[in-house]
């Protein structure tokens, strides 16, 4: 029987087979409609299954922790409020001013600043210094800091005021000044201050420019509507706070078509030298200027004696404004306001400090056996006969003294006692190039200001677009 069953099984499986062989399409299509009925026969099967609305319901009932919402409460109002606000000081503040326009209410705390000889001789009375104050969620002081940055030599002073279980102390620190670069670039359409303004560097740099380019460029009487100039300089901070602008890194000026560059470059130091150097991080004192072929742009004199002023005469016959004749003008002379700073053009030693005739208060340098300059009509004289000065240094004030109709600066060159027009004095000076051993680190130095001042130029491009 069994072995039927077998035979029989073999010969319906060789019929399938030779079936799927002929007919492929139409066995697919049986297979099919068989697993359709399969699935229908499923789909029975599920009904039989009970309804769920049918099925029991149990209700559980568990406890639950609240959370501790009281002590994060409490945690949270423990939680000091601090409030920070900054201002630059006046020349008319007072402690109860200061304080005041800090949002600062605490009568213990002006109390202090008004007895503390250290706030009193560093911070009231003094314009210009930046002040940031912390104080509770009631306006009490909790602290005050001021910073200032009174000498060139990249250090700041910054007072600190703080509130202390045994009451207000202060202390006052010397630190080193950050230095940061900048890019900016501008067109001249009516004065280079102007121009400076309009591009927001700070009439320091405008004033450095124009010291760099002095011996190339008469900025009293050359410059060009259309003139333009690029600028890479420092920003000095403290304590991440912008405290003064630094020098001129590099430059370039365009006047009359013609390129004029200049680099700030600073010669390895040596041994002896870099032991002795300040531990501030900027100084203002070392290095000089260069082009960007190498050559020094240090003069032996200034262009002028004044950072920037207006030539009112020049070396010339004039009719004397007094003497009312025609008579030889044997200087420049310079209009500027009474009290307006005065430089000595070149170092060397003051040969003559006080009243001379029509010169009124006069100011002889002597430079050299054969250079003197003369400065002369001043309304403060800051230095003494003997006295060395150096190129740049302050020696008097503008003013009115002698045979003058208004304040201004009559300046004199004199070569062996022979009046000489001053404004041609610089173009005789020579310069010195970089040192041989330098110069391959000068070079590399060189190819970067040159990239810097590409970005400078397109940052005035990027503004007018």
């Amino acid at each position: 029987m069994i072995h039927r069953l077998t035979q029989f099984a073999e010969e319906c499986f060789t019929f399938a087979a030779q079936l799927v062989q002929r007919h492929p399409q139409r066995t697919t299509a049986l297979v099919t409609a068989l697993l359709l009925g399969g699935t229908g026969a499923t789909f029975a099967v599920a009904n039989l299954v009970p309804d769920a609305s049918d099925l029991p319901v149990r209700t559980l009932v568990e406890n639950v922790q609240t959370l501790p919402v009281q002590a994060q409460t409490a945690a949270v109002e423990a939680l000091a409020l601090r409030l920070y606000r900054s201002d630059t000081t006046r020349s008319t503040d007072t402690a109860e001013t200061l304080l005041k326009r800090l949002g600062v209410f605490d009568p213990q705390a002006a109390a202090f600043l008004r007895s503390d000889a250290q706030t009193q001789q560093v911070l009231l009375g003094r314009a210009g210094r930046n002040v940031t104050v912390e104080t509770s969620e009631s306006n009490a002081l909790l602290s005050l800091s001021a910073r200032w940055s009174p000498e060139d030599d990249g250090m700041f002073k910054r007072l600190t005021v703080e509130s202390t279980p045994a009451g207000f102390r202060s202390r006052v620190e010397t630190l080193p000044m950050m230095a940061t670069s900048r890019l900016a670039s501008g067109t001249i359409k009516s004065s280079l201050f102007a121009a400076t303004d309009d591009a927001r560097i700070p009439d320091t740099i405008a004033t450095q420019l124009a010291e760099i380019f002095s011996g190339d460029i008469d900025f009293h009487r050359a410059l060009r509507k259309g003139d333009r100039f690029s600028v890479v300089y420092e920003t000095l901070e403290g304590d991440g706070e912008p405290m003064r602008a630094g020098r001129v890194l590099s430059a370039e000026f365009i006047n009359a078509g013609k390129t004029h560059q200049a680099m700030w470059f600073q010669e390895p130091a040596t041994t002896a030298s870099s032991v002795a150097s300040s531990t501030a991080t900027h100084s203002l004192t070392k290095g000089g200027y260069y082009t960007l072929a190498g050559q020094s742009l240090h003069r032996a004199f200034l262009a002028s004696p004044m950072e920037f002023s207006r030539i009112t005469s020049g070396f010339k016959m004039r009719f004397h404004p007094i003497l009312q004749t025609w008579r030889a003008h044997n200087g420049v002379d310079y209009a500027a306001p009474t009290g307006t700073p005065i430089r000595s053009v070149g170092e060397g030693v003051v040969d003559f400090a006080g009243v001379q005739g029509g010169y009124g208060n006069i100011v002889m340098v002597k430079h050299n056996n054969s250079d003197t300059t003369v400065y002369a009509h001043l309304s403060r004289i800051n230095v003494k006969r003997g006295e060395h000065v150096s190129q740049g240094q302050h020696i008097g004030a503008v003013g009115s003294t002698g045979w003058a109709t208004g304040p201004h600066l009559h300046f004199e060159f004199r070569i062996n006692g022979v009046f000489r027009d001053p404004l041609t004095v610089a173009s005789r000076n020579t310069t010195i190039p970089v040192s041989a051993s330098a110069k391959p680190l000068f070079d590399k130095a060189a190819s970067q200001v040159r990239s810097q001042l590409a970005a400078a130029a397109q940052t005035q491009l990027g503004t007018a677009q």
